[in-house]
């Protein structure tokens, strides 16, 4: 009897995500430290290859090294691969082996899928992993070309190189992972709108969430087309679009008199800038602006974008805009004296409302803990860059004031422990640590503390 307990404890979801997390960390850690990896031919270490690795199976993008000199093609290859998996989900990339070779779905691997990417309708769960595969190589590949073709054609670049530029960030931005092929990121193309408006495009499909593409792809039948959006579509394609609009506005209000970023550009180049950074530091990572120069209240902004993060059930991290949109609804019907939570016409259930509040109550304690442990190793750090540091790496962002390099070894595997805990999500991670739910036989009476 133990023993069958104990196999369906490892069995379980949240335990084998977590797991299968970990094994593709470690053999991309094992990987990365072949000389082959490198460019100088040399082996990169442990450190620089297991904080390289996680941060690409995490779909982060923070760097302890420059990828384009110190990786070799194969090195870039390699991480290109391991982003690319990190951001289908490992559950995801081995129940399509399994659709390729023919077999069905079992259960167990539907139910392991949809705890990697979100609730979604056991029947429908076949079709949603289909749909994660075609619009994710389907969308990949064009922006692959667009890029190509600008590269190619507009700037010049031999034609092999920019294709392996074009894949490299195509492949990038779709996962949100904020890796690239430049050192200074996506800096110097700041000016071009056809190369950052389809590296938007693809951050944007990218972490959307899978669930809301599903529900897109299914209006293509004109049967669907009449029926009354899910909440969770409503609410994700609502707040991203508010936050998109708002952040940019916000960026435009911070920086407009900054030298170092938005001031010395024309207007229009100042709007695709601040639109840009108001997509990728909600989840994606790639700068086309010096983050190092922003003024004080730019870092507050990216603080709480990054926080918020992207739509659920895809690519992108943060603690996701419904988590964002359900909280405030929460307060909002407090104000209004309102016993329960409703939301566009929907009443939303106490067991998600305490959810919601969990994962940030955990973020939030998680992200404070690391900052004054890394503030106590790093004296000689400004705060705000270790903060931004902290709330990057959980955030799975990816975005970065320049530090990340000079931390000391402690400080790099604080960020490890962020990136991994933030991408496999706080709730998934702290089941895990049990091997089923209980319930308690019993209830305490009821009574009513002082709140305030």
């Amino acid at each position: 009897m133990a023993a069958r307990c104990q196999v369906k404890g490892l069995d379980h979801p949240t335990r084998v995500v977590p797991a299968a997390f970990l094994a593709a960390i470690a053999i991309g850690t094992a990987v990365l430290m072949l000389p082959a990896a490198t460019a100088s031919g040399q082996s990169a270490g442990f450190v620089t290859a297991f904080f390289t690795a996680t941060s690409a199976i995490c779909v982060t993008g923070l760097i302890t090294v420059d990828t384009p000199t110190f990786w070799s093609p194969f090195g870039q290859a390699a991480i290109m691969l391991q982003f690319q998996i990190g951001g289908l989900g490992i559950m995801t990339a081995a129940t399509l082996l399994g659709l390729v070779a023919g077999r069905r779905m079992s259960l167990s691997g539907r139910a392991i899928a949809l705890t990697e990417h979100g609730h979604v309708n056991r029947a429908e769960a076949a079709s949603l992993v289909r749909l994660v595969f075609i619009v994710s190589i389907a969308f990949e590949a064009l922006v692959a070309v667009a890029l190509w073709l600008r590269w190619w054609l507009g700037h010049g670049m031999n034609a092999g190189e920019a294709a392996w530029h074009a894949l490299f960030h195509a492949v990038s931005a779709f996962n949100n992972a904020g890796f690239s092929t430049f050192s200074d990121s996506l800096m110097s193309w700041q000016a071009d709108s056809l190369i950052l408006a389809p590296v938007m495009a693809a951050i944007i499909i990218g972490g959307i969430g899978f669930p809301v593409l599903h529900e897109v792809w299914s209006r293509r039948n004109r049967r669907q087309r009449h029926k009354p959006w899910s909440l969770h579509s409503r609410i994700t394609l609502v707040v991203s679009a508010a936050l998109l609009v708002g952040g940019t506005v916000l960026m435009l209000s911070a920086e407009w008199t900054n030298p170092d970023t938005l001031g010395a550009m024309p207007l229009g180049e100042r709007l695709l800038n601040a639109a840009f950074h108001s997509v990728t530091m909600r989840t994606a990572g790639f700068n086309a602006l010096d983050v190092g120069a922003f003024a004080d209240q730019s870092l507050s902004i990216n603080y709480l974008f990054m926080m918020i993060g992207g739509g659920s059930a895809g690519t992108a991290g943060g603690l996701k805009v419904t988590t964002f949109a359900l909280l405030g609804f929460v307060v909002w019907s407090e104000i209004r004296g309102h016993a329960e939570t409703t939301i566009f016409g929907r009443t939303v259930g106490a067991q998600i409302v305490r959810q919601a509040l969990s994962i940030v109550l955990i973020a939030i304690a998680l992200i404070g803990l690391v900052t004054l442990m890394i503030e106590w190793i790093e004296p000689v750090i400004d705060f705000r860059f270790i903060l931004f540091e902290t709330i990057s790496a959980f955030a799975t962002v990816g975005l970065s004031t320049g530090i990340t390099a000079q931390l000391s070894t402690p400080s790099q595997m604080l960020l490890v422990l962020l990136m991994f805990v933030g991408r496999v999500g706080t709730v998934t991670f702290a089941t895990a640590l049990a091997l089923a739910q209980r319930s308690l036989k019993y209830r305490y009476p009821e009574e009513q503390p002082i709140v305030g």
